[in-house]
Order: structure tokens, then C-alpha cells, then sequence
């Protein structure tokens, strides 16, 4: 069970699914799946969320979590990817039961993060901006797991680099 987090644009989902691609029977979950299902009442987690913003991201990140967990029972490698910074990293990894679990967290500088944010079709960044939330991940996440800076790294070096480092680096012992 592999957990990859960064903040957006970082490069979560293309990794994700290399990574998940190079493993045997393997599945690769995306958290942001279960953000998009609410069609209505949708409350966006923005700079100072509201109560109802914070809810709604626990049961995203608890359908993540069981659904990796019920691929990984079956017998399925899972490769599990989205926004897991700040102090809710910690309430998320308690919430998949699956082991082992590697830790993942990319770690690209701000002009990358821009730079891919410009070539991609979404949008990611509106009223947060890469400096906000690259100050969470580097100020309040724990500073569990792999961390990888891939400012450098094409996505098929940072799969070769997880491949290689995350059983040491990334195991997590909890």
C-alpha cells in the first residue's frame, strides 16, 4: 500500500499511476474521485474552511481509505493519491488498516509547482496560492514517510526513486 501526497500540481497523479502501473495487479485510488461524487452542497476546502468543508474532506479521506483497504484485502497493490498535508496526514494514515504502508510525499520547489500548474488543462490554484500551501506542507505536515524532492526528476525517475527508497525510507510504523 503506497500513499503519495504533495500539494497540487506536485505531481500526485501522474506518479501515481506509473507507479501503480510498474506494480503486479495493482490499483490506483485517487481521494479527488470522491470530492467530484457530491453534486450539490459541495463545500470547496478553501483557506480557513468552513466546519461543513472540513467534514466533507474526513468522509473523502475515510471512502479513500476504505476503498484501498478493501482493494488491498483482495489481494490488489494500491497506490492511493491526493492533497494530504497539515496535521490531517496523520488522521488519515490512521484511518487505512492495510500493511505494510509506504509513505510518499513530493516535495517539488514553488517555481516547478508553478511551472506545472501553467501546463495543465485543470486548475488547481485559485484563492490558495503555491506559497500557502507549500507553507503547510513544509511548516505543519509531520515529517513522516519519504520525503522526495522531484523538482529535478521526470515521473518515470521519481517511480525508479520510490522504487528504490521507499522500503527503507518510506515504511511507516504506526
Amino acid at each position: 500500500m503506497f500513499v503519495i501526497t504533495g500539494i497540487m500540481a506536485s505531481g500526485k497523479s501522474t506518479v501515481a499511476q506509473l507507479l501503480a502501473e510498474r506494480l503486479d495487479q495493482a490499483v490506483h485510488v485517487r481521494g479527488d474521485t470522491f470530492r467530484k461524487m457530491v453534486v450539490t452542497g459541495r463545500k470547496e476546502f478553501l483557506p480557513n474552511p468552513s466546519s461543513e468543508a472540513m467534514r466533507q474532506l474526513r468522509i473523502r479521506y475515510q471512502l479513500t481509505a476504505s476503498v484501498a483497504d478493501t482493494y488491498f484485502e483482495a489481494g490488489f497493490h494500491v497506490v492511493v493519491q491526493d492533497v494530504i498535508i497539515g496535521p490531517m496526514l496523520e488522521e488519515f494514515i490512521s484511518l487505512i488498516k492495510s500493511r505494510p504502508l509506504f509513505l510518499v510525499v513530493l516535495t517539488p520547489n514553488e517555481q516547478k509547482i508553478a511551472e506545472r500548474e501553467m501546463a495543465r488543462q485543470k486548475t488547481g490554484y485559485g484563492l490558495w496560492s503555491i506559497s500557502e500551501l507549500n507553507n503547510t506542507l513544509q511548516t505543519d505536515t509531520p515529517k513522516i514517510g519519504m520525503w522526495l524532492d522531484t523538482t529535478e526528476l521526470t515521473p518515470d525517475e521519481t517511480v525508479e526513486e520510490i522504487l528504490k527508497r521507499a522500503a527503507i525510507e518510506g515504511l511507516l510504523q504506526i
